[in-house]
């Protein structure tokens, strides 16, 4: 019985609400027919500005990393001493005292310097370049230039002590060859082991090193010069910054007017590993990051899986957070017999051109220490000392000329730009 009279109720209290609807007509304006006021949804704060850098001289480039840091007894430079040749740098490289995993090939410099090893295997003496010699820059960013390399990345360490004045001199003869070979360069500070870092290097930037970015072919990037931070986060005693004085630095050359690349940890991303915990903001604050890759690869497996892993997600991670992502390739470590005549070094090209990178960063242009050197290099034992041990080229058996290395970076590039096919196949020929 009281669902009858509920149900009475009901449609008594329904006709009395359609009744009430069709007089005021339902509407969902107010009663005077005007519409509400529109809800403003203020902006976020500081919001990410992701659009893509335009090309420019990083952006849609390779750039090389270029030491700069050979010297030698008597080549005038005001370190003399076989500067990175030697442990003891107060005596000639020997098999007893040296600094170097592999052999240069020096045939196109006219000036060279006679060390303590043996004899090449072709009788000829066992001499080494200096970086200060005016014609081995200049024949080194011509070999960049004749190659399609588009950029040289000068390191520069620690130059307030010992090193300093020769890392001053180098920099002003990068600028000279770069000049001369329509080059482009800029500076990149490696922070390893430098106390006293954040006042130093703002020093050296602000009285020295600034200067060089009113040269013509001094890199610039969204119409700002070029400065590269090489350490910040690295999970090492070598690179004890916090994170806070490092986004200090960052901001500081920020507020320079300067477009500022990070070279950072393999693990940024998840702060693991070769990285220190809490420094993603700090990476972040970079417009450019540069993972580091060498000793983390060494065969064509372990590239696709880092692919896989770690350049996929970085490439995104960018993308969404506005930043350009620039990672190393390697040729590989000639000693630990990495290369596999090229094809190691093409896969990383082929990985990185997919991956949808803004540049490519070749670890390293002379690093003849580590053997990751692109630059020309004994190509067969009859080129490196007699007894030395030193690999050559054609270590696996292929025969490569010197050149190889430079002619593979100049076809990656292309890739790389587009100008020629995405392909896993190398094309380029080990010894024309």
């Amino acid at each position: 019985m009281s669902k009858n009279k509920f149900g009475a109720l009901s449609l008594i209290t329904l006709l009395a609400i359609v009744s009430s609807c069709s007089i005021s007509s339902c509407s969902k304006k107010s009663a005077d027919n005007n519409p509400p006021p529109p809800v403003v949804v203020p902006p976020p704060k500081n919001p990410i500005d992701i659009t893509p850098s335009p090309p420019g001289d990083v952006v849609g480039k390779v750039v090389v990393g270029y030491q700069g840091w050979f010297a030698a007894i008597g080549d005038g430079s005001p370190i003399d001493r076989f500067w990175h040749w030697s442990n003891i740098w107060e005596k000639p490289p020997s098999p007893t005292n040296t600094a170097i995993y592999a052999w240069p090939d020096v045939r196109d410099y006219t000036t060279t310097f006679k060390t303590d090893y043996p004899n090449l295997n072709n009788g000829s003496e066992a001499r080494v370049f200096s970086s200060y010699t005016d014609q081995t820059v200049d024949v080194q960013f011509k070999w960049m230039k004749d190659y399609g390399i588009d950029g040289a990345a000068l390191q520069r360490f620690n130059p307030s002590g010992l090193e300093g004045p020769v890392r001053d001199a180098m920099a002003a003869k990068v600028k000279i060859a770069a000049e001369k070979n329509g080059v482009k360069f800029y500076i990149m500070y490696d922070v390893s082991g430098w106390t006293n870092m954040a006042t130093e290097m703002e020093a050296d930037w602000t009285n020295k090193m600034s200067a060089l970015t009113a040269s013509p072919v001094y890199a610039k990037q969204n119409g700002k010069p070029v400065v590269c931070i090489w350490g910040f986060g690295f999970n090492d005693d070598n690179h004890n910054f916090s994170a806070a004085a490092c986004l200090d630095v960052i901001n500081w050359f920020k507020s320079k007017g300067c477009y500022v690349i990070g070279g950072v940890p393999t693990h940024w991303r998840k702060e693991e590993s070769d990285s220190r915990a809490g420094f993603l903001n700090t990476y972040k604050a970079f417009d450019m990051l540069s993972p580091w890759m060498v000793g983390r690869i060494g065969n064509v497996i372990e590239s696709d899986n880092f692919y896989n892993t770690i350049n996929v997600p970085d490439q995104a991670f960018c993308n969404a957070n506005g930043i350009d992502y620039q990672p190393c390739v390697l040729p590989g470590d000639l000693g630990a017999h990495q290369r596999a005549h090229g094809d190691f070094m093409w896969r990383q090209f082929y990985n990185m051109k997919r991956v949808g990178a803004q540049g490519i960063y070749i670890s390293m242009f002379d690093e003849y220490n580590e053997s990751n050197q692109i630059a020309k290099t004994a190509e067969t034992q009859a080129f490196v000392p007699a007894g030395s041990n030193f690999k050559s080229l054609d270590e696996d058996g292929t025969a490569c000329s010197a050149d190889y290395y430079l002619r593979l970076t100049g076809d990656g590039g292309k890739m790389f730009k587009g100008t020629i096919a995405l392909t896993t196949v190398r094309p380029t020929v080990p010894k024309p």
